[in-house]
């Protein structure tokens, strides 16, 4: 889908774009003089702004570093943030977040004044994806008195987290009800960059948010979410098929509209080369034969060998088909790719007897002698890890497995923004069956879920297979381990619902000082200066735990109200 082509159409949406503090997020729009009046702006020209923004900002958290809080992927040289949760405060992604509500504050506005029903659905879905990402990364959030700057509030309240929640639901619900019966005649068709106006398709996005918060609030408020579960489940109208999914695609003609770890604009690969798949998850999946894994990841480059014959504790230098390739300890990323690619294969040898770690306080082995090699949780230092002969912020290591070369690309094929899915419905509504709630067969849902995710990466073909090595046994660690796996790229559901269901156990390496998972985001200096009072009553209202550490209550450890009393995660 041609998405960005028709940004040139919308240069007067820069006029709202965020470029402040939440403070200035929320006072009224600046006009741009070179651009068109918002006062005459057509709807059609702002839902592709904020359509991409969101979709974007959404993909940069779930393959980016919330990715390694749920043990997705690892990073192997400046990780703190990444792989160890050493977190501050979260002043850009919430401008971030607060701009795309103001630009679809606008869309909202002039959707109503022109009678666009189809897009008043658009505007009031986005609404609730960017109001509900705000309250499940941070907890309480400005919500009531949010986006009213041109009316004098300019030091909004916070509203609960709960009250966050319930005004989502109820958005989607009359988003739901707009596209059944939506006009899309005054639609412009390639401006909506998810679905070109398929009203159904949305429908069906929003009912698909509505079981996701649902089952998010299903702890604190149970009977709502298991009527609300069990009515989306009775229309029948959500997503159920991969190729409905809400995705938003990358066009890759500049570093902003191509893929994070795009190695076009990336020319030494580092953003790509430092991100490895983690153990937890590799894993996982190697156990179960799962036809994703070689989607995904790279089986390693060098492989160890187990050789009780050689004399010394291991070979100092690589072997090419069976050569020892003397002087030659590694090579770099981009020739063993054209090596290998030529068909030559690449081992290293090691005496199980008599091999030593050379650094047993960063890696204490044992060799990984694996085709596929994941990046354990939390190393230390995992620029160490299995013995990885280039240490240091130069690594490139040679016998830890790679995300596939897809992701090195800017666009097509896998790279898509996926904002959510027929996979994630079906787990959704396998865990409510599960619980006794009529949304059909535990079972039943649990295989669809699977069957999704597989076709979404077109491995479809092995779905019988795949399904009878992870057979559903009853248990609700199967669905969420089977969901988290699904989860790839979208890695803050799987975050999400690990802070609700404690699943999977996901373990916490030696590096976190915490020795936890996080459960937030940190609210900022910034808006702590600007807005203190409201902040500060926010803050109060968190939980501090054992982990929270010296930031007391504003901590990335501390329990927002969905988890308060639930005992979970821990």
């Amino acid at each position: 889908m041609k998405i960005f082509k028709y940004i040139p159409k919308i240069v007067f949406v820069l006029a709202v774009l965020v470029a402040s503090s939440c403070k200035e997020s929320l006072t009224e729009i600046n006009e741009n003089p070179n651009g068109v009046d918002p006062n005459t702006a057509n709807p059609n020209l702002l839902m592709p702004t904020v359509m991409s923004g969101v979709g974007t900002q959404y993909l940069k958290l779930g393959y980016g570093r919330i990715a390694g809080v749920v043990q997705h992927t690892q990073e192997d040289a400046w990780k703190d943030g990444f792989n160890d949760y050493n977190w501050t405060e979260e002043d850009d992604e919430w401008k971030a977040w607060y701009g795309f509500l103001r630009n679809n504050n606008l869309l909202y506005k002039r959707s109503v004044e022109m009678g666009f029903t189809f897009h008043q659905g658009v505007a009031l879905t986005m609404k609730a994806f960017i109001f509900g990402t705000i309250a499940d990364l941070w907890g309480d959030a400005p919500y009531t008195n949010a986006l009213k700057g041109d009316a004098g509030e300019m030091l909004p309240a916070f509203d609960s987290q709960e009250v966050i929640y319930k005004g989502v639901i109820e958005d989607l619900k009359q988003a739901s009800a707009l596209f059944a019966t939506a006009d899309v005649s005054t639609y412009a068709p390639g401006y909506d960059v998810y679905y070109n106006g398929d009203k159904l398709k949305w429908q069906k996005f929003a009912n698909s948010l509505l079981l996701r918060y649902y089952m998010r609030v299903s702890a604190k408020l149970p009977d709502v979410a298991k009527a609300g579960i069990e009515q989306i489940y009775s229309s029948g109208v959500y997503l159920k098929d991969a190729s409905d999914d809400a995705v938003m695609d990358y066009i890759g003609t500049a570093s902003g509209d191509s893929w994070p770890t795009a190695t076009a604009f990336d020319v030494s690969q580092s953003n790509w080369r430092r991100r490895r798949p983690a153990a937890t998850l590799l894993n996982t999946m190697v156990a179960s034969n799962d036809p994703r894994l070689k989607v995904w990841f790279q089986p390693v480059h060098v492989r160890w060998v187990s050789d009780p014959a050689l004399k010394t504790g291991v070979d100092e230098f690589i072997r090419k088909d069976g050569v020892i390739q003397t002087g030659v300890k590694s090579l770099t990323e981009q020739e063993l790719r054209a090596e290998i690619t030529a068909g030559h294969k690449f081992t290293r040898h090691f005496n199980p007897i008599t091999y030593k770690p050379v650094r047993p306080d960063l890696f204490n082995g044992p060799l990984n002698t694996g085709e596929y090699v994941g990046i354990p949780a939390g190393m230390i230092d995992p620029t160490y890890y299995n013995e990885n002969p280039t240490t240091g912020q130069q690594v490139q290591n040679q016998h830890a497995s790679q995300l596939s070369y897809a992701y090195q690309g800017s666009k097509g094929g896998l790279l898509k923004a996926r904002l959510a899915s027929a996979a994630e419905s079906a787990f959704i509504l396998a865990e409510a069956a599960q619980k006794g709630w009529a949304a059909g067969g535990a079972e039943a849902n649990y295989n669809n879920g699977i069957k999704q995710s597989l076709q979404t990466w077109g491995v479809a073909d092995q779905y019988d297979t795949y399904v009878k090595a992870v057979a559903y046994k009853g248990t609700l660690a199967q669905i969420m381990e089977q969901k988290w796996i699904a989860s790839w790229t979208t890695a803050t559901e799987a975050w999400f619902d690990y802070r609700r269901t404690a699943l999977p156990a996901l373990v916490p390496g030696l590096a976190p000082v915490s020795r936890a998972l996080p459960l937030r985001f940190i609210y900022s200096n910034n808006e702590l200066n600007n807005n203190g009072d409201n902040v500060r009553s926010a803050i109060e209202k968190l939980e501090e735990t054992n982990f929270s550490g010296p930031r007391k209550k504003n901590s990335q450890w501390s329990k927002p109200w969905l988890v308060q009393g639930t005992g979970k995660p821990w």
